[in-house]
């Protein structure tokens, strides 16, 4: 089967969301719509700390009678020191009494850390975070159990002739999430994307498939209840609805809750996503001209026979004010995404030099995933083809089997976060 396709792919990432302000673009769970019955569709997939960190100050009076020195050396000139005279002496005799006010800084922290995974504005507050990221998934592929269902015009069946292949896919994302404060524990978001997205299937046997798709392809709207904040535990519920361009429509729900420990607040989490797809599978394919001029369609499908997906993830994180200008945020989450069981870790960095601004750097990668070694159904279509019996294709037919190796996710960003 001769391939040279200028290709669109369906690799939709249905990130792994923080919750009212999407912490990041992060955890790509890259899926795919396709309808397996008729034509291919088309298409790819924080809160301040409430720890009150407030300037405190304390004078202490220090006592000093007949001039002793009590906690520093007294200048050689008595003149020099402030004295407080009283007539309490025997015979009317004065007393010195020497006094030093000191003022003492028991904490200087700032009271909201934009970059905390609780942050929300309070009431009549705007905040907005605009995330870049740079995001990679890939798989190794191994094919197996061809068929030869699909016939060119002459009749000559098609065969798989490719031993084995990788996909892989770049994109950089920019997504603002915008929230406002409905009151100090309710606030309303609103959220867009856009991705710059190359994706590629590389032959061990031919050319690479390849294509740029870029767009404007998410949108969103939701809400979070701060229905917990006290000196010690701190938690949020949020509630999200997104539509995932020409790929499924998503409501994700969120909890979150945090024990503050000094300058820390350890929390965990528990999410939850329902994706009702566009077609009745999802997974990663490409779509173009062939090697002569047909219109062609390539898809890895990580599910059939299904019209809906269910995401449930984990896990625990820490959030520490390292200097009243930096903090540090690490995360673990296991999760289920309907096809696989995936571990990742996720660190960020933040810095914030006033109240009204921060820049946070992050990072996020998976350390297990349950994908490898799993069997992956391969499809193909390709315009003027035809079945054993003559009949015309117009959808996706299976064309083997692919057995996945080396399964990656990865993203990098930084978020630019404004408080007004």
């Amino acid at each position: 089967m001769k391939k040279q396709m200028s290709l669109f792919i369906w690799a939709v990432a249905v990130f792994g969301m923080s919750p009212v302000w999407a912490a990041t673009n992060s955890g790509m769970r890259a899926a795919s719509s396709a309808d397996l019955t008729g034509g291919p569709a088309t298409r790819t997939r924080q809160n301040v700390n409430y720890q009150k960190y407030e300037t405190r100050t304390s004078t202490r009076t220090y006592d000093m009678k007949d001039a002793g020195d009590l906690y520093y050396t007294a200048p050689t000139k008595r003149s020099a020191l402030y004295k407080q005279y009283d007539n309490s002496g025997r015979n009317g005799a004065a007393n010195v009494r020497m006094t030093r006010a000191e003022t003492t800084r028991t904490a200087a922290r700032r009271k909201y850390y934009l970059a905390h995974p609780f942050f929300q504005p309070l009431q009549g507050k705007f905040g907005s975070i605009t995330d870049l990221s740079y995001n990679m998934n890939s798989y190794d592929m191994a094919f197996s159990n061809p068929t030869s269902i699909i016939h060119d015009a002459n009749g000559n069946a098609l065969t798989l002739n490719e031993a084995s292949g990788k996909w892989d896919m770049k994109q950089f994302s920019i997504k603002e999430d915008f929230s406002y404060g409905i009151t100090d524990r309710i606030a309303v978001l609103a959220m867009l994307k856009y991705d710059v997205s190359k994706y590629k299937f590389e032959w061990s046997n031919g050319p690479d498939d390849k294509m740029d798709d870029n767009g404007l392809n998410m949108f969103g709207a939701g809400a979070q209840w701060r229905f917990v904040d006290n000196d010690k535990w701190i938690a949020t519920l949020s509630g999200y609805y997104q539509h995932q361009k020409d790929v499924s429509d998503n409501v994700i729900l969120d909890i979150k809750g945090g024990y503050k420990y000094g300058k820390s607040t350890i929390y965990g989490l528990l999410r939850g996503w329902y994706v009702d797809l566009d077609g009745n599978a999802y997974g990663n394919g490409v779509s173009g001209k062939d090697g002569e001029g047909y219109d062609a369609t390539m898809f890895v499908a990580y599910k059939t026979n299904t019209d809906n997906a269910m995401y449930v993830e984990g896990g625990v994180g820490v959030f520490s004010v390292l200097d009243e200008d930096w903090t540090l945020n690490v995360e673990g989450i296991f999760g289920n995404y309907d096809w696989h069981n995936q571990a990742s870790l996720k660190a960020a960095i933040g810095w914030q030099p006033n109240d009204w601004f921060a820049l946070n750097l992050y990072a996020k990668t998976a350390i297990y995933d349950s994908a490898d070694d799993k069997n992956l159904e391969f499809y193909y279509w390709r315009a003027n083809t035809f079945s054993a019996d003559g009949a015309p294709l117009t959808g996706l037919s299976r064309f083997g089997d692919a057995k996945v190796d080396k399964y990656s996710e990865t993203n990098i960003g930084v978020q630019a976060i404004f408080y007004f």
